[in-house]
């Protein structure tokens, strides 16, 4: 039978931009923000399984740490771990490997999403299903700031010619995909070959939960912001 979700968390080594950064020290903390998302998804009790998808001998090792039935570790093919790596083909890749209904896909990299906000996720990517208005869910952030297009030389998200600088919050929000996660059903994967569907909800994370550590600088800046709000 069918898992209803499964989480799915991807890894691979030799990130460029940040080395080691899923594995490395973290705030003190053995296993880093690997060892931190795992204890989160751990907690939420609506996921059956945990699959670690990884080419990262580190990432195993940490994962297999856990001793846990709940956690999978599935050998990522070495051609899905490339940095020239066509993110459709990985996401082409994913429903041959997952036997559940819907794929819960998250990131080391967001180590202030906690157990609440997915369960929270879940809730609602169910509640839009069920009342037919949208057919995927997705992280973001909104933004609400004066936007310049160097090409048309105007706001990208307000009409000048109305009113030359309108307060914030007239602005018309965007909202930036944030990486943290992903709800999609594996029919909506092979049907449209991708990771959300036609119509996603948009699941607003707020600033600190939506930071997404790319960059060697966001690392240092996580480890602040986890010293200061969550280490115990």
């Amino acid at each position: 039978m069918k898992n209803e979700f499964v989480f799915f968390l991807p890894t691979r080594k030799g990130s460029e931009r940040v080395i080691n950064k899923n594995t490395r020290l973290f705030s003190g903390q053995e296993g880093g923000i690997l060892s931190i998302k795992i204890k989160q998804l751990l907690e939420v009790e609506l996921v059956d399984k945990i699959i670690v998808s990884t080419n990262d001998p580190a990432t195993k090792e940490i994962a297999e740490s856990f001793n846990s039935e709940r956690i999978v570790i599935i050998d990522r093919p070495e051609y899905l771990c490339l940095s020239s790596t066509v993110i459709e083909d990985f996401i082409n890749y994913i429903p041959t490997i997952v036997d559940a209904e819907h794929v819960f896909w998250v990131h080391a990299t967001a180590p202030f999403v906690t157990a609440s906000d997915y369960t929270e996720a879940i809730a609602k990517y169910k509640e839009v299903l069920s009342n037919g208005t949208h057919d995927s869910l997705l992280s973001v952030t909104k933004i609400q700031q004066f936007l310049w297009d160097i090409d048309t030389k105007n706001f990208i998200n307000h009409d000048r010619t109305v009113v030359k600088w309108p307060r914030t919050q007239d602005l018309k929000p965007i909202f930036e995909i944030n990486h943290a996660f992903y709800i999609n059903s594996v029919e909506n994967y092979v049907k449209y070959n991708d990771r959300i569907g036609v119509n996603p909800y948009l699941f607003e994370l707020n600033r600190i939960k939506s930071f997404d550590i790319d960059w060697e600088d966001d690392f240092f800046i996580a480890e602040m912001i986890y010293e200061k709000y969550f280490k115990i």
